[in-house]
């Protein structure tokens, strides 16, 4: 009975330890299907995450700094490190709860305090003139006033149109309460035309480094690009000391310039003091001189073209730029010789005209009809341009077309309308010269100096020979088609894009002098 007793005694203890057994390693089990399934959850928090970043980007426009990656490449290290070991979810967990939390104090505070910035809490102002011309730098200075409690750190940035260079390109801001700021900018545009700055976008930077928002403030600014005008206050200059010989323009002595009496007025420091009128001095009390005059009210009137002839560029300026600055350099002289000027705008048709007017006033038609006009990709209708010339300028002009000369068809045309205006009016043609073609044709030449010189054996390409021939005799039916329009009783003025002004004028002159008109 006894022996019986124990062998169910020990019959339980191993049943006994049998279940506890299977209930410990089924515990166990679960506790490692646990952590199995816990060390995937740094993953799927990590999607969770994206979709509220995805909405604060597009609806906020709140978006991490590289501070905030750097924390969250913390947690992505912790969490491929959970994989191996799974005794580090704890500390991941405890990693992530700190980065959550700091993460979202910091954004909502960014919120918060940038919210009052977008509601006029940042008060924004430009200084910048309403006109410019190509290529001159233009002062810009934003003045900022932080009316808000909290500080302003971060980025701004002044609205840049296209073809405009700014230096710099942004400052950094950082502008306690209640302060204000002046932020200074050199604008340089290389086109004319219209523009429009129409905002100031910010950057601003969260308390603790980790969110950035972008906020645009709406700052309207119009401005007018013109012709480069720098070579007007030269001449100006330069006319009133007797320097023009300095930019290429000759001295014409124009027949009874000394002898036409205009009008007595007061002596200036740059006058001749050979002009003075003592009597008139001596009954006044004051300096007078005596002012003298030759041909005036004379008319001239520019076509300018604006087709496929004026697209090539030159220094970065088209064609079009090149001429258009002669243009208004020859219409200041005349303007102050007391002619009249006006100019024709076309290409396949006819933008802008602007009648033959006389005075200082007309020099800013000029430039509001000439600025924003640009070359076209189309063929231009000559016979159009100098149809409209004749419909609406009746008297004897100067008429100065300006343009480029590149195919036998184009200069037939050129040359037939420009034949048929010499009863009436006075025709100059105006033709720009490709340098490249000119470059091509000299480079054998330019090479064969080099040989001399350094006494070296340099070889001339085959290639570049071929090039100058075709270049050379390019430039042969060039001269051809000129020397026709002289022998028809046409003005030519040939120089390059960036050396047309001084010849321009020049012939302006010679036609002044010899009473041409």
């Amino acid at each position: 009975m006894r022996s019986v007793r124990v062998r169910l005694r020990v019959q339980y203890h191993n049943e006994s330890s049998c279940w506890i057994g299977c209930i410990k390693m089924g515990f166990g089990n679960q506790i490692q299907a646990l952590f199995q399934s816990a060390s995937q959850w740094p993953w799927l928090l990590l999607v969770l995450i994206s979709f509220p970043l995805v909405f604060l980007a597009f609806w906020l426009r709140l978006y991490p700094t590289k501070r905030w990656v750097a924390l969250l490449m913390t947690s992505m290290v912790l969490s491929i490190a959970v994989v191996f070991v799974p005794a580090f979810l704890v500390v991941l967990a405890l990693v992530d709860g700190i980065i959550f939390t700091v993460t979202a104090i910091d954004g909502i505070l960014h919120l918060v305090g940038t919210r009052a910035i977008g509601k006029s809490g940042l008060q924004v102002e430009r200084n910048l003139s309403r006109t410019g011309s190509l290529g001159v730098p233009l002062d810009s200075v934003l003045i900022l006033r932080n009316i808000t409690r909290s500080r302003i750190k971060g980025l701004i940035r002044d609205d840049l149109p296209d073809y405009f260079v700014s230096k710099p390109i942004q400052h950094q801001l950082d502008l306690p309460a209640g302060l204000q700021l002046q932020l200074k900018r050199k604008l340089t545009p290389h086109r004319r035309g219209a523009f429009s700055l129409e905002r100031v976008d910010l950057k601003l930077i969260s308390p603790l480094g980790l969110w950035q928002r972008h906020i645009s403030l709406a700052l309207e600014s119009p401005l007018k690009i013109f012709p480069d005008m720098k070579q007007l206050s030269d001449y100006a200059l330069l006319a009133r000391t007797n320097r023009l010989s300095l930019i290429g323009v000759r001295r014409t002595r124009r027949i009874g310039q000394d002898s036409d009496f205009e009008r007595l007025r007061d002596y200036t420091r740059d006058d001749n003091y050979r002009h003075i009128d003592w009597r008139s001095t001596a009954r006044r009390n004051k300096l007078t001189v005596r002012q003298f005059q030759s041909d005036q009210s004379q008319r001239l009137i520019f076509l300018l073209d604006c087709g496929r002839m004026m697209t090539n560029t030159r220094n970065g300026y088209s064609l079009l730029d090149h001429a258009l600055n002669s243009i208004l350099m020859m219409s200041y002289v005349a303007l102050h010789q007391g002619d009249s000027v006006g100019m024709i705008c076309f290409s396949d048709t006819i933008h802008a005209y602007l009648p033959p007017r006389g005075g200082a006033s007309q020099m800013n038609r000029l430039l509001q009809a000439g600025f924003d006009q640009f070359p076209r990709m189309v063929e231009s209708r000559y016979d159009q341009a100098f149809l409209y010339l004749n419909s609406h300028c009746k008297k004897r002009s100067l008429v100065t077309l300006t343009t480029n000369i590149i195919d036998e068809v184009n200069a037939e045309v050129i040359s037939d309308q420009l034949s048929n205006l010499t009863g009436t009016h006075l025709p100059l043609a105006v033709v720009l010269r490709d340098r490249e073609i000119f470059d091509a044709a000299d480079e054998p030449m330019h090479v064969q100096q080099q040989k001399t010189q350094t006494r070296s054996p340099q070889t001339i390409d085959e290639t570049s020979l071929y090039r100058a021939g075709a270049a050379a005799e390019m430039l042969v039916w060039r001269e051809e088609v000129l020397r026709g329009l002289r022998h028809k009783g046409v003005l030519i003025v040939d120089a390059f894009p960036d050396e047309l002004s001084a010849p321009l004028v020049n012939q302006y002159l010679e036609v002044k002098a010899k009473h041409l008109l």
